[in-house]
């Protein structure tokens, strides 16, 4: 089915312009998921369990692929996500109100690079609406696989305010997400990389870790699982700074990295936004996972993202010390069971990262 992507499917909607190639593929996926008979069917030729559940955060995954955020910004076909092969998906960034995002055109093809730039901006239907998608179609109990949300800042609220936002989706998605991503990385929404920096980030982390405490209290549940993501363009040294208040506020974890606004050398193109795929990506995100990786001598578990296009290139996120991985670039170029060869390929060698 790979060659057949490769060499029919994908020459067919490289011809259509980027975004509207990925609303179609986006309208196929939500068609899907209405069809649980069709997903169930799926499911049972695609989905990879490795033979223990892989454990982490207090979750259970079937196997260390997932889908990462800004496929499905509004949680609209996860259900179709699992039966691909996936063992999670991260759906958003969303917001606490809906937002158009950025001007188009905002999505850029690369195929020599196998890398795509954006510049989306956050363009989500809003916290409600995502609520309304997962509590219909996918709800949390009925699950067969674990859903993330990933939340972020919107474009007209102010840095100072930026944690009102964080908070608003927290307590609006909280009944249906199994964790939560802060979103502080991506570079297409204007200051939101200063979230990174020591002056907001303990206040913003602080703030959310102590919402959840209160929520899970509430309840008499365990806290959510809290993971925060960060961008590939950081110094050690900042990347230090932020690992350390991670840990000293008891996170889950880190997903390392978000798009780069570095560019490969040679390479021409003047549009701006985010770059994801291509080896310069994959090569300093594995550097930034084992940075991280011997910096917390294991500690803060790490899900690796960034240019895996290969099961060589995601074996590398692993080696570097990353316990799951995420796709997104490596998808669209590869084909809607990526995933499944690549779970598959993980399980073989699974003793290794365990």
């Amino acid at each position: 089915m790979g060659c057949i992507y490769e060499t029919i499917i994908r020459p067919m909607l490289f011809k259509m312009e980027p975004e509207q190639a990925h609303d179609r593929g986006r309208t196929a996926l939500m068609a899907l998921s209405k069809v649980p008979g069709l997903c169930s069917l799926l499911r049972a030729c695609n989905q990879v369990r490795e033979d223990n559940p892989v454990k982490l955060f207090g979750l259970e995954f079937p196997n260390r692929v997932g889908l990462a955020a800004g496929m499905d910004k509004d949680g609209e076909f996860a259900r179709a996500i699992e039966a691909l092969g996936f063992g999670h998906a991260e759906v958003g960034t969303v917001t606490p109100q809906g937002q158009p995002g950025n001007p188009r055109p905002r999505l850029f093809r690369y195929p020599e690079q196998r890398a795509l730039i954006n510049r989306m901006g956050f363009n989500n239907k809003g916290s409600e609406a995502m609520l309304q998608c997962l509590s219909k179609d996918y709800p949390k109990g009925k699950r067969k696989m674990p859903v993330g949300v990933n939340i972020g800042k919107a474009k007209a609220t102010p840095l100072d305010h930026a944690v009102d936002d964080y908070v608003a989706s927290f307590r609006t998605l909280a009944d249906q997400a199994d964790y939560f991503t802060i979103n502080i990385s991506s570079p297409n929404t204007p200051g939101l990389r200063e979230l990174q920096t020591k002056s907001f980030l303990r206040d913003l982390l602080t703030t959310l870790r102590d919402e959840n405490r209160s929520y899970a209290k509430k309840l008499g549940h365990q806290p959510h699982p809290l993971l925060l993501k960060i961008a590939p363009d950081l110094t050690y040294a900042e990347i230090d700074q932020i690992v350390e208040v991670l840990l000293d506020l008891d996170y889950n974890g880190i997903i390392a990295t978000n798009t780069t606004i570095a560019r490969p050398r040679g390479f021409t193109s003047s549009e701006t936004g985010g770059m994801s795929g291509g080896t310069d990506i994959h090569k300093r995100s594995n550097d930034v996972i084992d940075f991280i990786h011997r910096s917390t001598e294991g500690k803060l578990p790490i899900i690796g993202v960034g240019g895996i296009d290969s099961v060589e290139s995601a074996g590398e996120k692993m080696d570097a010390g990353a316990s799951m991985v995420q796709i997104y670039t490596g998808w669209i170029y590869r084909g809607p069971f990526f995933a499944k060869v690549l779970a598959q390929a993980l399980k073989s060698h699974g003793e290794d990262w365990i």
